[in-house]
């Protein structure tokens, strides 16, 4: 395993990679609304990130065998997990749309997805949700110098599964992110304390916590990308970019305790 520990100037290219990022989050937040295709959502987003002189890295990335991901951006539906494609599938009332996506500028990349709410959605959606952000920041104030991988893992397990009867999706992880879309380590949200890589100032990490109402089997779907928990499940997706320093997480995407309900 080779993590990349990122240099002062490499951090700061990526803080304002992140400054960047968030901003196009802010600008297309107004226009997630029922009615609205998920595909005029991420073509506001790819123009967003050519205005900025930046370069979607997810159009036509590919991992092992799959076939080359399309779009700038990733929109998934209720059960969908990640990996969804943007379509022209008006979003509905009632609908929990995650939009996730990765953004290069000046050679580094950072990463960042939200989980929204369409209109008035069922209490159980609304609890996944805030779990889902609570984990996040319940993880964040771990990611401290000389603690380990798997110390966040559990803290996030426990808090999700334990305390509130959700479900840890398994399949997918966090990553490192800077140089390339994943680097080392990888950062799952489940594990035992004091096992895996210990984290070093100058870290860059994606941490996503991501979440199913109930216990389930991720499956990746015919065309290769979209992974969903199955019909009838819910999932949901909250994750920023983290630098490790001397003395604590920062973040580099993402702002604040919120969460936002379109």
């Amino acid at each position: 395993m080779a993590i990349h520990i990122k240099s002062p100037w490499e951090i700061e290219k990526m803080t304002k990679t992140g400054r960047l990022h968030t901003e196009i989050f802010a600008e297309v937040e107004p226009f997630i609304r029922p009615g609205v295709t998920t595909l005029e959502l991420d073509q506001i987003i790819l123009r967003a990130i050519q205005r900025l002189g930046g370069k979607a890295p997810q159009i036509g990335y590919r991992a092992g065998g799959q076939v080359p991901y399309p779009s700038a951006t990733c929109m998934s539906i209720d059960d969908v997990v990640v990996h969804g494609f943007p379509s022209k599938r008006p979003l509905q009332e009632g609908d929990l749309l995650k939009v996730d996506f990765l953004f290069t500028y000046d050679g580094y990349t950072t990463d960042m997805a939200r989980t929204y709410a369409l209109g008035k959605v069922s209490p159980e959606a609304q609890k996944l949700m805030r779990v889902t952000e609570e984990a996040f920041w319940l993880g964040l104030e771990l990611l401290q110098p000389g603690k380990r991988i798997g110390d966040v893992g559990a803290a996030v397990q426990d808090f999700v599964e334990r305390q509130h009867g959700l479900w840890c999706i398994r399949e997918m992880v966090g990553h490192g992110v800077g140089r390339e879309l994943h680097e080392d380590p990888q950062v799952p949200n489940y594990g035992e304390p004091g096992k895996g890589p210990k984290l070093r100032p100058g870290m860059t990490l994606a941490f996503e916590p991501m979440v199913a109402l109930y216990p389930a089997k991720m499956v990746i779907l015919a065309d290769g990308w979209t992974a969903t928990v199955g019909k009838g499940n819910l999932a949901a997706h909250y994750e920023n970019t983290v630098l490790i320093t001397e003395s604590g997480p920062r973040l580099l995407t993402g702002s604040q305790k919120s969460v936002p309900v379109g």
